[in-house]
């Protein structure tokens, strides 16, 4: 098969994968093997296709691409980009098992995470040393980030990792690509999509309850799916050495639905929405002091987006409107509203990439997006934002290279341009040396802006970002190993301040930041049903005007797993997290030690359909602390059965 066909197969391939549900799969690649032989009459048989997601053409094996959208907005094979990314499917997530998405999510080389109690508490998760509001996340490509919060971020403990089917998971300032949060860098979440009919219910220490469903129908030209989640738990006292359990009650839903209208256009929605009621400490009088309390929060989100696509022989088009609102609500014991918040936001999106001649492409995009706010103690506000950009695109043999760059318009601090390239190239033995270059910026939120202690002179914080790795191989498959090492560098960061001016203080642009280190990634099979793998990072941070450590950011951390499949079905894994040392505070005057949390799990297959599963968390019952103050999970066992019809 000449260069130009496997070219052309594998930009097919990554585009309809986008938006394409996976009863599909097999079917797309026969589709997109006709459109190859229409291109050129010279084509090879294309109809002998493998059943392990890959094909044979003219004899030679094309390895169907782990497809990224992180990367360029659209979805490209991880090989072609110098962007550093992890991608996290179906089957690894199921094999943790648990409602807890931070338990997957701390398998991704250069990602920590800090969170107030148990699961449900406020979870925020860090790229590289970013702060949790510098990474943009996207469910089912809506940004879901709450417009009414102080920073602007996304907290995890309002997702359910059963309703999740993959992370797409980009290291790396990339505002070229996708504007304003982009920092730390960005983390997609997509939620599942079965034909059939899946479930799974699970209970286990501290009165734990969860369950979930999947379904869906699907023909050559449909698919229509729906998911639901349900978790319920007594909990542990969020606050150190307290004796009454903060627990949590969440329900989730969510549809999916792709329709051809023709044979080249895609008419696609997604729909989603929680609702979750947590247990709080909080500061009672007469003391003040941080303890056991009543307080509770209410959180209810719905997002989603309508659309279409097109998939052209050169030229892939994504139009969609999307929202997204968060309403939440604490009360005390008595029932009274302490605070309350309500964040809005609607987008108009339209993305593109187009085959300009031969390996060169132009991505290209533009979106406007309307944010408001509305607090019990704040007048409400709104903001307006407009951005575009473009990307010239190479993929040649074994080079891809991108460059490329974005302007954003904001109604209050005006223009805002940043730029971003990068490169791979393929050695031999399936090596590949990568590197990239980018910029991301975070726009002030709405409640800096416009609430009591908000300043409308705000600017964005800005970040430059450089990586370079080697890597051999893919995640997950074979013999892979990856070393990447970073450089961010952060300006105009926003934070609270008092001055003559605000004798009670305000938000203003108080200082500078960095983060450099490397991280470590492999896997390999010890034998055919045994499979070790690992991450390890070293992220040295350093606030800029004060030389001392930026807060909660380990040094080292990492996180070792393993997975043997034994002879008689039964299958056992374990993975062990490892994090240094850090302070709980940017004066660096409250140390957190570092701790080791192991975590062991087993399932067996009961039939065809059934699968029985369980786990124990914290198996030598560590005590540890990720934030002052706040108390974590000691050991606890859980049970669970999944079904699949």
């Amino acid at each position: 098969m000449t260069g130009g066909n496997v070219t052309k197969y594998l930009f097919l391939l990554s585009a309809s994968a986008l938006c394409a549900p996976a009863y599909a799969q097999d079917s797309s690649e026969d589709a997109l093997a006709e459109i190859i032989a229409e291109q050129d009459d010279s084509s090879p048989d294309t109809s002998e296709l493998d059943d392990g997601g890959c094909c044979y053409i003219a004899g030679e094996r094309i390895e169907a691409p782990s497809i990224t959208v992180t990367a360029n907005g659209l979805g490209t094979d991880i090989r072609n980009t110098g962007q550093a990314v992890t991608l996290i499917d179906t089957k690894e997530i199921d094999a943790v098992q648990g409602a807890d998405p931070v338990r997957v999510l701390r398998r991704t080389p250069g990602l920590s995470f800090t969170r107030n109690g148990g699961v449900g508490g406020f979870t925020g998760v860090s790229l590289r040393g970013s702060a949790s509001e510098q990474v943009l996340v996207l469910v089912d490509g809506v940004r879901v980030a709450d417009p009414a919060a102080p920073g602007g971020g996304f907290d995890f403990g309002n997702l359910l990792l059963s309703s999740v089917g993959k992370f797409d998971i980009l290291r790396g300032s990339n505002s070229t690509i996708w504007g304003s949060d982009a920092i730390g860098g960005v983390i997609d979440v997509t939620t599942r999509t079965e034909t059939g009919l899946e479930g799974r219910v699970e209970y286990g220490s501290r009165d734990t309850l969860s369950a979930s469903a999947t379904g869906g129908l699907g023909g050559d030209s449909y698919f229509f799916g729906l998911t639901g989640s349900y978790l319920h738990t007594d909990g542990f006292s969020s606050v150190v050495d307290g004796g009454e359990p903060d627990g949590l009650e969440q329900y989730a839903l969510g549809g999916a639905a792709f329709f051809d209208v023709t044979h080249n256009i895609e008419l696609f929605a997604h729909a989603n929405w929680s609702e979750a009621d947590l247990d709080l400490d909080g500061f009672a009088p007469p003391t003040f002091a941080f303890a056991d309390t009543l307080d509770t929060q209410e959180t209810q989100r719905y997002w989603g987006d309508v659309g279409l696509a097109y998939y052209g022989n050169d030229l892939t088009l994504r139009a969609a409107f999307s929202l997204a609102d968060t309403e939440r609500y604490n009360f005390d014991g008595d029932g009274n509203v302490t605070f309350g918040g309500d964040g809005h936001s609607e987008r108009l999106q339209l993305r593109g990439e187009y085959r300009v001649l031969g390996p060169l492409t132009l991505a290209f995009g533009a979106e406007h997006e309307w944010s408001d706010y509305v607090t019990l103690f704040d007048a409400p506000g709104s903001i307006e934002t407009t951005g575009g950009y473009a990307q010239i695109g190479l993929a040649f043999g074994r080079l891809a290279a991108h460059v490329g760059g974005r302007i954003d318009d904001h109604e209050l601090f005006g223009t805002k341009a940043t730029y971003g390239a990068d490169l791979s190239y393929g050695l031999r033995d399936d090596w590949r040396v990568r590197a990239s270059l980018g910029e991301g910026f975070k726009a002030p939120t709405l409640y800096q802006l416009r609430s009591f202690y908000g300043n409308a002179q705000l600017r964005p914080e800005a970040s430059t970002s450089v990586d370079l790795g080697i890597e051999k191989g893919q995640r997950g498959q074979g013999v892979h190993a990856a070393l990447t090492g970073f450089l961010r560098t952060t300006d105009d960061l926003i934070g609270f301040g008092f001055g003559p001016e605000r004798p009670f203080g305000g938000y203003e642009n108080v200082s500078r930041a960095r983060a450099m280190g490397f991280e470590l990634e492999g896997g390999f099979d010890v034998t055919p049903f045994l499979r070790v793998s690992g991450v390890f990072s070293h992220v040295d941070t350093e606030d800029r005007d004060s030389g001392l450590e930026l807060a909660r950011r380990p040094e080292y951390f990492g996180t070792l797993f393993a997975d043997w499949e034994t002879p008689f079905g039964l299958n056992l894994g374990g993975d062990v997290r490892f994090v240094s040392e850090s302070f709980n505070d940017n004066a660096n005057m409250t140390p957190l030690d570092g701790y080791e949390v192991v975590d062991l799990r087993a399932s067996y297959p009961v039939g065809e359909r059934f699968e029985l599963f369980g786990r124990v968390e914290n198996v030598f019952d560590a005590d540890y602390t990720v934030v002052k103050d706040y108390n974590t999970p000691g050991r606890g066992a859980f049970v669970g059965l999944r079904a699949r019809m």
